[in-house]
């Protein structure tokens, strides 16, 4: 679903963030299967939640307007448990996970 998201996104809004720098020609699918091998390294029991592709402005779930202060795909990731987040070449694609290793 393309993006028409009430609250523009900031790097600030996510969980526990790890940084990946890729080259800068990755694709969604390459870097959607790298960051969940740097998750699974993180914990074997990561699960996604949510992503974000801010070349096409696309995201999963496919939901709109259900928070008011961070986009709808990182509302959805939360309300799940979300406790990581893999950001690939400066939050050009986002994708959020479930570990069960960070608690508050």
């Amino acid at each position: 679903m393309e993006s028409a998201e009430c609250t523009v996104f900031r790097r600030d809004m996510l969980p526990n963030p790890v940084d990946l720098s890729l080259d800068d020609n990755v694709d969604f699918n390459t870097a959607y299967r790298i960051a969940y091998e740097e998750a699974r390294a993180r914990s074997g029991d990561a699960s996604m939640l949510s992503w974000f592709d801010s070349v096409t402005g696309r995201h999963s779930p496919p939901a709109d307007c259900c928070g008011d202060d961070k986009p709808t795909w990182l509302v959805y990731a939360e309300s799940r448990g979300a406790d990581l987040s893999v950001s690939v070449n400066g939050e050009k694609y986002v994708f959020v996970f479930w570990t069960g290793e960070f608690r508050d």
